[in-house]
């Protein structure tokens, strides 16, 4: 049986694992704070030489693709197939799949060679990545119907043997056997930039505490993040305010908060 949303919450401040990030330039700082505030430790190395050594140390890898340089792929793949040795955690964040080719080939690329634990994109990331018709402009995604959506989500993780989350107004997350549908967070959380891409720091961070439960471990950190959301809008004077609030709700979440959230987990086994 999984431990409770709140008993992760402890024991990942306790353990406080360190999550290596090979990320996007517009994010680098913005997903180490994240990374802080859902109590653990970050690390950004993107050079060729040194990614393996540090990937072989950490408790958990991110690979985002937002900034991407034909370097950068060689990096993450160096640095995932390390990880991949040494059975640590891996998330991929295929940040304006479909939107180039650069992007699109380097996410087939590192699904095949890395082999991510889990994979967190928006709707119209995860929709082209499964094949459904979804649309992507720039880095942002448009959604299908919720039972597209359903579909795809879990095709996905079927495919690439993974987690799969699909996050947006609800957010979906499958390891390809059941479906989760989560139903909280706040529409501020579109409206700043990188809040995609800390809710993959905030996956990797839980997953990196919990690697033998990667499921309900990204269930927990998408329920604690989404309510950290919330928290902050009620706070926040606009998108500048709000980025602060965010960081603050995240880092001050009490265990306590969280035990109400799993009553309103949505599961379907498959």
């Amino acid at each position: 049986m999984s431990p409770s949303f709140s008993t992760m919450l402890v024991r990942l401040r306790e353990r406080r694992p360190l999550i290596h990030h090979i990320t996007n330039d517009v994010v680098t700082h913005i997903t180490a704070n994240a990374t802080l505030a859902a109590g653990a430790s970050p690390i950004m190395a993107k050079a060729l030489e040194e990614v393996e050594e540090v990937a072989r140390q950490v408790d958990g890898l991110v690979l985002n693709i937002g900034t991407l340089t034909p370097a950068q792929v060689e990096a993450m793949k160096a640095a995932g197939k390390a990880a991949r040795g040494e059975g640590i955690p891996i998330v991929l964040d295929p940040v304006g799949y479909g939107f180039t080719k650069l992007r699109t080939q380097a996410t087939h690329e590192l699904l095949a060679q890395v082999k991510p634990s889990v994979i967190r994109g928006n709707q119209g990331e995860i929709g082209l990545l499964a094949g459904g018709k979804g649309a992507v402009k720039g880095v942002e995604g448009k959604g299908e119907d919720p039972r597209e959506m359903d579909r795809l989500t879990v095709e996905l993780a079927r495919r690439e043997k993974a987690v799969v989350a699909m996050t947006g107004p609800e957010d979906r997350i499958s390891d390809g056997q059941r479906l989760v549908v989560l139903r909280r967070g706040h529409p501020a959380m579109g409206a700043i930039t990188g809040s995609g891409c800390m809710a993959t720091a905030v996956v990797a961070s839980w997953v990196a505490a919990f690697p033998d439960d990667l499921l309900w471990a990204t269930v927990g950190a998408l329920a604690a993040f989404s309510l950290a959301g919330e928290k902050a809008a009620a706070h926040s004077r606009g998108q500048g305010s709000f980025t602060a609030e965010l960081l603050d709700a995240l880092a001050a979440l009490t265990p306590e908060e969280l035990v109400p959230l799993e009553a309103e987990i949505h599961e379907r086994s498959l």
